[in-house]
């Protein structure tokens, strides 16, 4: 009894411990992770493991998991690797470049922007590109403006700084006694000599690429510690000693940096650094025969089957598979390129399905000859005549109102599947193939012009003049086997055009006929075998289809079946008796042309007094067709020419007046469209006492066709010799600032009388004179055209008006960057700050 209880026992205490093990198992499989019960930081990824769960910092970041600290890469030494600014960002870095210049590929680099590039940089006449900037130049004759990018002609009579050469290497400013001060622009300092300007690491990061100090020689030129320094002073090129010079392979360093290099097989790419695999496989099939293969730094050739690789490895050559035992044939075998083919000698059957070999030969009992197609043709003078005869086996199918199907005779059996959904009958598998029977194929096209496909019966008088054709002297091939023919009329295709639609009465009807002829091998004879017989046979058939194409041409061509005749297509024409309609009178708006009514096109009226269509006349238009009318323009708009179109060219021609004092805007006639032409006009801004005038030039547009049709000019008064602001002829879509040279503007502009384009709205404003120094040192600096952000802004109404408030009344900086600064670029907010700044807090 007391053994028997121990197995007991022990089974208790499995099923226990199994219990145990599936529930440890439960609580291991908990995946703190997916549960979201895990003590991660935001900034780490968090890892299950058996019975608990790891945690490890993001990339970027720092820590034990649990606490993540970023890391700023950009107080590394090296500066991250950036060349210019770092900006560290969570969990990563981002490189940028001072203006003047952009990232380069490598998202380290800055490469100089050729401004000069785009638009010539907005300078009227010559840009010269510069590292990190770039300068406008006039030519002879010409001074460069206040705002360093139009050229004014400098008078022969005048003040000293406009018709002498006044020596200032910048800007000329006249003094009260008459003689002259110089100046420099944004970035420069004015030398002992009060004349010469010197470059400073403030403009143009002093013309170096990487690093710039000032010194009392001039900017001092540094490079990052991956790049050394050009011989020019100011260029850093890279070196093979760091990083392989980013060469993806052989690096070789040159005096203008390093030279990148790839192995055989390999292209260097357009950043001429990376090399990429070349595929020789595109360009002439990598030079083999057959199939090319890419592979890494290479390729390899190879062959179709029935084909070998020659030595040189790019040329095949055809395997005699005959050569070796046959081929396998049982009797014959033939070479063909590429493949073999096995044959049967006569009385031996033909080929079996295995294609290797000969079944015994089964007699075919002979066709009756009622089954033959026939095309017979005649020639009667200058007439030729041809019926196709169908005995029987005709099949006709419709396959639209367009077009049907006719078919009769047997086809050959290679060509029978193709057709059998065609014709609509199953073909028999097992075919009696009678051996040496060559078929004989041919295929032509006809039209038949104004005609619809219409099967049907043909009159008696026809009938009877083409009964003489049955004869079977006058065919072609009369003494041929014609054993099929299929004919297929369609007259369902459209003129040109997608939209096109054929007139009716105008149809073209499409005839597509295929002829099956054979020869046999009991017609050969000594002189003439089968391809001899062949060569005659398709003679004959061409010749049949050639008077078969002028019997369709001439409309004698019939189709015979059951003993009549039918024709194949319809040429519609008025009945014996039928009335012809009149002529349809013109509708109003239309004039009579010969036999056609012609309509009055747009730009165009209908005059019922001469019966003539007439062009509007200026002042008006009219966008429609056939009317007998014109539409005058609205308000005091007008046209520049008769014969408009559309009311957007009529065009007010009103501008010009005295402007507000404080703000405004300078307009073109007819702004946003297109101003007239041939017009003139005169603003005058006289702002209230010490006030100075401020313009910003967004984009002007004028004809460049002409030379200097049409003209804008701003200068202290109407005659010509006066101070000169602005002055320019042609379009600028890069906007410009600058400030007017004179307390008061006379504004004219002036139109040829051919001209028209979009023209211009120029905003100005009025600040106080004390603060000159600010607003010239913003709209001289080139960082504030330098960037499309900056652009943009200038173009915006909105922002400009915000900015006029900040150069009209600094103190409201703050309040303008809070309000815009998530329209506004970075670079713009730093460029005010630095200048606002240092003008109102100058000594902090």
């Amino acid at each position: 009894m007391g053994s028997g209880r121990v197995p007991g026992l022990c089974l208790l205490v499995l099923l226990v411990h199994a219990r145990a093990a599936q529930h440890s198992k439960a609580v291991q499989d908990v995946d703190e992770c997916v549960e979201g019960t895990d003590n991660c930081h935001i900034d780490a990824i968090c890892q299950n493991t058996p019975r608990s769960y790891k945690c490890i910092c993001k990339s970027g970041y720092t820590g034990d998991g649990k606490h993540c600290k970023d890391v700023d890469e950009c107080e590394r030494e090296d500066n991250a690797g950036c060349v210019h600014d770092c900006v560290n960002i969570p969990g990563n870095y981002r490189c940028t470049c001072y203006d003047g210049f952009h990232l380069a590929h490598d998202g380290h680099n800055c490469l100089d922007v050729d401004e000069c590039a785009e638009g010539n940089g907005g300078c009227q006449q010559s840009c010269v590109n510069m590292m990190g900037s770039y300068e406008c130049h006039c030519r002879e004759g010409f001074f460069l403006s206040d705002n360093q990018h139009t050229c004014i002609q400098r008078p022969e009579e005048g003040m000293n700084c406009m018709n002498k050469n006044h020596g200032c290497a910048h800007i000329c400013r006249e003094t009260p006694k008459g003689g002259i001060a110089c100046e420099c622009r944004p970035g420069f300092e004015l030398t002992k000599n009060q004349r010469d300007c010197k470059l400073t690491c403030n403009y143009g990061n002093g013309g170096c690429q990487h690093t710039c100090d000032d010194t009392e020689q001039g900017p001092r030129c540094g490079c990052h510690v991956k790049f050394v320094l050009h011989a020019d002073g100011k260029t850093c090129i890279e070196t093979c000693a760091v990083n392989n010079g980013g060469c993806d392979s052989k690096c070789h360093d040159a005096a203008t940096g390093v030279h990148c290099s790839c192995p055989v097989g390999f292209m260097l790419q357009a950043d001429r650094k990376t090399c990429k695999d070349i595929d020789e496989c595109r360009l002439n099939n990598g030079g083999c025969d057959h199939i090319c293969r890419n592979t890494v730094g290479s390729f390899e050739c190879s062959c179709k089957k029935g084909y070998k690789l020659l030595i040189n490895e790019r040329n095949c050559q055809d395997v005699d598979e005959c050569s070796i035992n046959r081929g396998g044939c049982r009797f014959g075998c033939v070479n063909t390129p590429g493949s073999y083919q096995c044959t049967c000698p006569a009385g031996q059957g033909r080929l079996h399905w295995n294609g290797k070999d000969c079944t015994e030969p089964v007699k075919c009992q002979s066709s009756p000859g009622a089954s033959k197609a026939m095309l017979s043709c005649n020639r009667s003078g200058k007439k030729d005549t041809c019926a196709l005869t169908c005995p029987s086996r005709a099949r006709f199918l419709p396959e639209s109102e367009n077009g049907f199907t006719v078919s009769c005779g047997i086809p050959s059996p290679r060509a029978a599947p193709a057709r059998a959904s065609h014709a609509g009958n199953s073909t028999n598998s097992n075919h009696c193939h009678e051996a040496a029977v060559l078929t004989v194929k041919q295929r032509a096209s006809f039209k038949i012009k104004d005609a619809k496909c219409h099967l049907h019966l043909r009159n008696k008088g026809k009938t009877e003049e083409t009964s003489r054709i049955t004869g079977p002297g006058g065919a072609p091939c009369s003494d041929c086997q014609v054993t099929f023919i299929h004919l297929k009329c369609d007259s369902s295709r459209k003129g040109k055009g997608r939209r096109a639609r054929t007139p009716p009465g105008k149809e073209v009807t499409r005839l597509t006929l295929e002829l099956e002829a054979e020869v046999r091998a009991e017609e050969t004879t000594a002189g003439c075998g089968l391809p001899c017989l062949r060569q005659r046979m398709e003679r004959r058939l061409k010749g049949s289809l050639k008077m078969l194409r002028k019997s369709i041409n001439q409309d004698r061509f019939l189709l015979r079946l059951a003993g009549l005749d039918y024709e194949l297509a319809h040429k519609p024409g008025p009945a014996a008796g039928e009335r012809v309609e009149p002529v349809e009178a013109c509708r109003p708006g239309q004039h009579r042309s010969g036999a056609k009514c012609v309509q009055c096109s747009p730009g165009h009226y209908y005059n019922t007094s001469i019966h003539r269509c007439i062009r509007c006349a200026m002042g008006s238009y009219q966008p429609d067709f056939r009317q007998n009318f014109c539409t005058r323009c609205p308000g005091n708009t007008s046209t520049d020419f008769d014969g408009s179109t559309s009311v957007t060219q009529c065009k007010n021609r009103q501008c010009g007046g005295e402007l507000g004092e404080f703000t405004g805007y300078i307009e073109s006639p007819n702004y946003p469209g297109n101003y007239p032409a041939g017009v003139e006009c005169v603003w005058n801004i006289n702002p209230p006492p010490k006030r100075k005038i401020l313009i910003v030039v967004p984009e002007i547009f004028l004809p460049s066709e002409d030379e200097c049709g049409d003209v804008l000019v701003m200068r202290k008064n109407s005659s010509p010799s006066s101070i000169t602001t602005y002055e320019t002829c042609q379009t600028y879509e890069r906007p410009i600032a600058f400030t007017a040279r004179s307390r008061k503007l006379w504004i004219n502009f002036k139109t040829s009388e051919a001209n028209s384009a979009r023209g211009f709205q120029i905003p100005y404003v009025t600040y106080d004179e004390d603060y000159e120094q600010l607003v010239e040192d913003i709209v001289r600096d080139g960082r504030l055209y330098a960037s499309e952000n900056h652009q943009e802004i200038l173009k915006d109404k909105k922002l400009i008006k915000a900015f006029f408030e900040v150069l009209a009344h600094p103190q409201n900086y703050f309040k303008y960057t809070e309000k815009h600064k998530e329209m506004l670029p970075k670079s713009f907010i730093k460029l005010l700050r630095s200048k606002v700044s240092s003008f109102l807090r100058p000594y902090k």
